[in-house]
């Protein structure tokens, strides 16, 4: 702490807040400095743990009359690590985990430091649901504010489309709400901007009927037949309910029971679909998935929306190295499918997949007020996700999955999803589209000037 920040100011930020404030030479302060991407290892000089709001106002504060970095730290599941900092303030807002809903008005309201799984518990209990991510153990706040993807999003859009209002602390440590009524613009840039206008300390989602049970869940095929699945996967997504919302991932057979002993440890294409509507219409849109080839294992029936929403979290625990390559495709033509079966039959691991997921829907459509997310245009959103463990792998790792991007992306928009994003990436303002990014720029003078906020797919200010 020496030279950074001197004991004498750290206790007076311990007086000022009712969190706990941890330094390096404190217990816990490894635990809670260690990100999900165990690629990242950073060690900030303090960590704030907010209680509430006024924390958040106090740490926003501080960071700027001490002239340290300012990294925000909500679900903690940031790809690239732009939630911690070296020498810099994390300002860790994972205690602040409070979730209101009002059933008749069907609204919840989620403070920051939320899982979808914490929020889904909540909403579960009155048959309501909003677009939340693919793993239940995802932060609310991350995935909102750099788009949303998750099961229902063909139905009722992404988790931005969803944010109706927030609460938000400013770079002067100041709180404002951005609604349909106060601060359009703001909202307009919280929907797909990340993190880069201010932290938001509450997020009100419209809220919809769905489950308990749903129609869901996975179908898994041989890899030997990954083409021709892959091939009748593009006709079966073009002519599909927007009740449907659906996704391929080329992936290895794990050693689980319901996998014949056999296919354990070899390539396997597992279909995944949720319908958010009538169960015996979902029966409907479902078999087209398992007639996508031959099936070794079919789960695909009715289930807990929970159980859906939790059954890909074993795959991403935290504890391993962790790197992305994605962007959306204008179609899934056939060269991208040769690419995808040819790269699947050379993963590096057994953890590194490749996903497709289908776009589309509701997606395509605006909400109310517009949005800056950016990939409406596109059909599929495809992500190479490289994971492992030995940092010996790093680099046949990271050149499987950029090689395998470089030979599709002929076949993209151009742009990307910011919350794909990995570490050393730069594609911002080709993420977002020069118009939306100079809006972004515009919005960011006006309320980040000094960008204070920018450990993130950073908005440089206009």
């Amino acid at each position: 702490m020496a030279g950074i920040v001197g004991e004498a100011t750290v206790q007076e930020l311990r007086e000022q807040v009712r969190g706990q404030v941890l330094t390096p030479e404190d217990p816990g302060y490894d635990e809670a400095r260690t990100l999900w991407n165990a690629m990242i290892d950073r060690r900030p000089a303090l960590i704030l743990r907010a209680a509430g709001t006024a924390d958040v106002m106090v740490g926003v504060q501080f960071a700027r009359a001490e002239g340290l970095e300012l990294a925000v730290r909500g679900g903690g599941h940031s790809l690239p690590g732009s939630s911690s900092t070296d020498g810099g303030i994390v300002l860790d807002l994972s205690a602040m985990k409070g979730i209101r809903v009002d059933p008749h008005a069907r609204r919840a309201t989620v403070q920051p430091g939320a899982t979808w799984g914490d929020l889904d518990h909540e909403t579960q209990a009155f048959g309501l649901a909003t677009t939340g991510g693919l793993v239940s153990t995802t932060g609310v706040a991350g995935l909102t504010l750099g788009g949303g993807i998750g099961w229902l999003m063909r139905r009722h859009g992404l988790a931005c489309d969803n944010l109706l209002a927030a609460d938000v602390v400013t770079a002067d440590g100041r709180i404002v709400r951005a609604s349909a009524d106060d601060h359009q613009d703001l909202l307009w840039g919280l929907r797909g901007g990340g993190g880069n206008l201010g932290i938001v300390t509450a997020f009100e989602f419209a809220l919809y009927p769905v489950g308990p049970t749903i129609l869901g869940g996975p179908v898994f095929f041989p890899g030997s037949d990954a083409a021709e699945i892959a091939r009748r996967y593009r006709e079966y997504a073009s002519d599909l309910p927007d009740e449907m919302t659906t996704a391929l991932n080329f992936t290895t057979a794990p050693p689980l029971p319901f996998l014949p002993a056999d296919t354990h440890g070899t390539p396997v294409v597992v279909a995944l679909g949720c319908y958010a509507g009538p169960i015996e219409e979902g029966e409907k849109a479902a078999m087209g998935l398992r007639e996508l080839g031959s099936p070794i294992a079919d789960l695909m029936g009715p289930m807990p929306y929970l159980g859906l929403q939790g059954f890909l979290d074993p795959l991403y625990a935290p504890g391993e190295r962790n790197y992305f390559k994605a962007g959306y495709l204008r179609e899934l033509t056939d060269d991208v499918i040769e690419q995808i079966v040819r790269f699947h039959g050379s993963k590096p691991g057994p953890s590194s997949e490749i996903h497709v997921q289908h776009l589309g829907g509701a997606v395509a459509r605006e909400p109310e007020g517009g949005s800056a997310f950016s990939g409406r245009d596109g059909s599929f959103v495809l992500n190479v996700v490289a994971r492992w463990h030995e940092p010996s792998d790093d680099v046949a790792q990271m050149t499987w999955a950029q090689d395998l991007y470089a030979s599709v992306e002929p076949a993209t928009t151009g742009k990307a999803y910011v919350n794909f994003l990995s570490t050393g990436e730069t594609r911002v303002r080709e993420a977002y589209g020069d118009d939306r990014y100079e809006r972004l720029a515009a919005l960011k003078k006006a309320w980040d000037p000094t960008n204070l906020f920018h450990l993130n797919q950073n908005i440089v200010p206009a």
